[in-house]
């Protein structure tokens, strides 16, 4: 093992003696086995190296974060045989990510060292959402985010959950205000305690009278012109991404989808290869909120883009999902990653947009198929909207024909 990461005796000496050798070498086996390539397991190694003389492990073979933190303090020593200064945040944060990583393969870290007394009324809750009132899981996911926040927030008050007020509410979102949120963020978070302490006083958790006094700042609908960029400069983008690199080939296809189909991100990210009809040019996805799949013509520049990727970029792998990391461990891209990929790209162009990421460019093609002539229903057959409600705010947009209506003289009709 050592020997084809390491060419130097007295290196390999040092990791073959250095404690957990055995559970080292399995976990950089099996990062060889995902693709990692050997300088990557090389640098792993040393990380592996320094994580096994500093944590000491329990009897109980139990890692938390508490014990990872502590060790990750002092790099006296660790410079020294550098013979250089580190940077101790970013030296901190790399020995505390791949610690976890290995610990989970071991099967010795504490998943429930960062849980909360309360965490099973979130996980109630999670269950209700979703069996009961068969909530998406995206929306379960988010409405749990919002509420672990606040219920970490609630047992540092000390108190049990049946004492909690409106009053805790009001000051947990005014905390939420003064932190940086706006007023659509803080409005989102009152929804999704609104919805947490009506299940809660239902359960008798609580009492009944939270959940209807629960406000957030109010917001009028469609009070915003939509948020994206201008076609010009979506051609743009596309534009500056016409090379042979692997990043540049994957994220054309990804956001041709975005600007044409106007895809949302958790779509593409679940797009898989079975969902494309190479025999009859057809693209099915998985709407997010109406649950059901959508089926597309497959527009030949946008077909051309995902072969190209398929047959050049993309890794041979079990994954069916299309896209995946560059890199190995290979693996779908998520969500997050997505918003990344468009959000970083827009910004480096120099592209000014309200927002960055995938919806801006579903905003662009919402805007420019109103620019093209195509009504509101259509707009919003191809957006995947539930009702024409969530289309109307493009209506805004049509500058032209408002400024039409504007300029007709109705005189002669009075």
């Amino acid at each position: 093992m050592w020997e084809e990461i390491f060419s130097k005796p007295s290196t390999i000496a040092r990791h073959e003696n250095a404690p957990y050798r055995e559970e080292r070498e399995r976990y950089l086996s099996d990062c060889a086995r995902q693709g990692y390539a050997r300088g990557t397991r090389r640098n792993l190694a040393k990380e592996l190296l320094w994580i096994a003389r500093k944590v000491r492990i329990s009897a109980e073979h139990a890692v938390d974060l508490e014990q990872l933190e502590t060790a990750a303090q002092d790099w006296k020593l660790r410079e020294d045989e550098c013979h250089g200064r580190l940077n101790p945040q970013s030296t901190r944060k790399r020995f505390i990510l791949v610690a976890k990583k290995w610990f989970r393969f071991l099967g010795w870290w504490n998943d429930h060292a960062a849980s909360t007394r309360f965490d099973h009324l979130m996980e109630s809750f999670s269950k209700w959402m979703e069996k009961e009132r068969g909530f998406t899981p995206l929306t379960v996911h988010r409405r749990c985010g919002h509420l672990k926040l606040f219920l970490r927030w609630f047992e540092n008050q000390d108190r049990p959950f049946s004492a909690v007020t409106l009053d805790d509410i009001d000051t947990y979102l005014s905390i939420c205000g003064a932190g940086g949120n706006g007023r659509t963020s803080l409005n989102n978070i009152a929804g999704a305690l609104r919805a947490f302490f009506a299940y809660a006083g239902s359960q008798g958790l609580c009492a009944s009278s939270i959940a209807p006094g629960i406000q957030g700042p109010r917001i009028f609908e469609h009070e915003q012109l939509p948020s994206g960029p201008t076609w010009p400069d979506v051609e743009r983008l596309l534009a500056s991404m016409q090379s042979a690199r692997e990043s540049d080939i994957r994220d054309t296809a990804i956001i041709l989808l975005f600007a044409i189909y106007g895809f949302r991100s958790s779509e593409v990210a679940s797009l898989r290869l079975d969902d494309i009809d190479w025999e009859r040019s057809l693209l099915s996805v998985s709407r997010a909120k109406r649950r059901m799949k959508q089926t597309y013509p497959l527009i030949p520049s946008i077909g051309e883009a995902i072969i190209l990727y398929l047959r050049d970029v993309r890794p041979q792998c079990s994954h069916r999902e299309v896209f995946l990391t560059l890199l190995p461990p290979f693996r779908p891209l998520s969500r997050e990653c997505l918003r990344s990929v468009v959000a970083i790209r827009m910004k480096n162009m120099g592209i000014q947009s309200t927002r960055y990421g995938p919806h801006a460019l579903r905003h662009a093609c919402a805007t420019h198929l109103l620019s093209e002539g195509l009504s509101l229903k259509e707009i919003g057959d191809h957006l995947g909207h539930q009702s024409t409600s969530a289309t109307r705010i493009y209506a805004k947009v049509d500058l032209a024909g408002l400024r039409e209506v504007a300029a007709f003289d109705i005189g002669g009709l009075l």
